[in-house]
């Protein structure tokens, strides 16, 4: 994709912004009009975003910050000059979007910038409070509600669509549900073919469930596959490692046989991962267990950050349990599509290196 293209989609209220990036800047809508924010390349990762003529939201600001991150090979960083930012400054620093460099710069990190939530979760909730309960594995948290409707969106650039999350509904989506489990792909891994009835049994015990939920994952609104995510304390998972109160894990299949292969899972992959990181901060791990044999998935979950810890037995399968950790995550922009030149060179443009060269007051 050319540079031109790349871009973004938010919400700010009842306004639509949107983000694009091209050589020269970024073009930024609110829905009303378009701003062109200046772009100057510092070489080695650096860039200076210039300020906006006319004034712009927050949310529109950060649809500009997101499109300079969401597609890049190689480490980056956006430098603010504080004084034509001064408008935004103060909410930058507070929020942990931007730290300061020195006296007169800002320095956005991404791996700071995409653990806030503001733009990809559309109803942010405060931290549910926690108390342990007894569980089948030891004490786990008691757990907050299920979200209903939509829950992420994000758009992908190298697709040029927007990839999104949202609770499957077990009337409205009993039909997709149903047709994906008797696909014989989907089958011969999930093991959940049958009748109609038995679907909706299957979904009513899940909503009666605490510590799962069923997703839809949809690109520009399409559904095309399906999560189960599950609060790890509590799963048969927990029994294998010392899961931790706030661990979380999950089950995929894609559904739609058009939308498999490597653009596909590098934009559902990581979006799964950073929803389930920013929707609960206490997240620090995300686990699963595919089936030791899967060769394939196995393959893909390395490739996209996890880590495999152990091989072990259910009652049905050897399984591998995979690992992510928050820290990982976000420091190596798994979503961003990384490809270093040298990846065995230290991080240059990381808070934590900056920190050890004295950059950050």
């Amino acid at each position: 994709m050319s540079l031109d293209t790349a871009g973004t989609i938010t919400r700010d209220g009842s306004t639509m912004c949107r983000a694009r990036k091209a050589n020269n800047g970024v073009f930024v809508s609110d829905g009303t009009a378009e701003c062109h924010l200046a772009v100057t390349d510092q070489s080695n990762g650096i860039s200076n975003l210039g300020a906006p003529q006319d004034p712009l939201s927050l949310n529109a600001v950060l649809t500009a910050f997101e499109a300079l991150t969401n597609w890049n090979a190689e480490e980056t960083q956006i430098v603010l000059d504080r004084e034509p930012w001064n408008t935004h400054a103060d909410a930058l620093l507070a929020s942990g979007i931007a730290v300061k460099l020195n006296e007169t710069q800002l320095g956005v990190f991404p791996e700071l910038f995409w653990q806030v939530p503001h733009l990809w979760l559309p109803d942010m909730q405060p931290a549910y409070p926690q108390s342990m309960v007894p569980g089948p594995n030891g004490q786990h948290p008691h757990r907050p509600p299920k979200p209903a409707g939509q829950m992420y969106h994000r758009y992908i650039p190298w697709l040029e669509q927007v990839f999104s999350l949202r609770a499957l509904d077990p009337v409205l989506d009993l039909e997709i549900f149903h047709n994906w489990m008797n696909d014989d792909r989907v089958a011969a891994f999930f093991d959940e073919a049958g009748t109609i009835a038995k679907h909706q049994d299957y979904l009513a015990k899940m909503a009666a469930d605490p510590h799962m939920m069923p997703v839809l994952g949809c690109l520009d609104g399409e559904p095309f596959c399906y999560f189960e995510l599950y609060w790890a304390c509590e799963n048969r998972i927990g029994a294998h490692y010392d899961a931790q109160p706030w661990d979380r894990g999950w089950h995929v299949l894609v559904g739609d046989p058009t939308k498999r292969g490597a653009d596909y899972i590098t934009a559902w992959l990581p979006s799964l991962m950073h929803y389930m990181f920013l929707t609960e901060p206490r997240t620090q791990a995300l686990v699963g267990e595919p089936a030791t044999n899967h060769t394939q998935q196995l393959r893909n979950l390395t490739r996209c950050g996890f880590a495999r810890i152990k091989d072990f037995d259910f009652p049905h399968k050897r399984a591998t349990l995979v690992r992510l950790e928050r820290d990982y995550f976000f420091k190596s922009r798994l979503w961003a599509r990384p490809d270093p030149s040298d990846p065995g060179k230290p991080l240059q443009l990381s808070l934590s290196s900056s920190k050890k060269t004295g950059a950050n007051a």
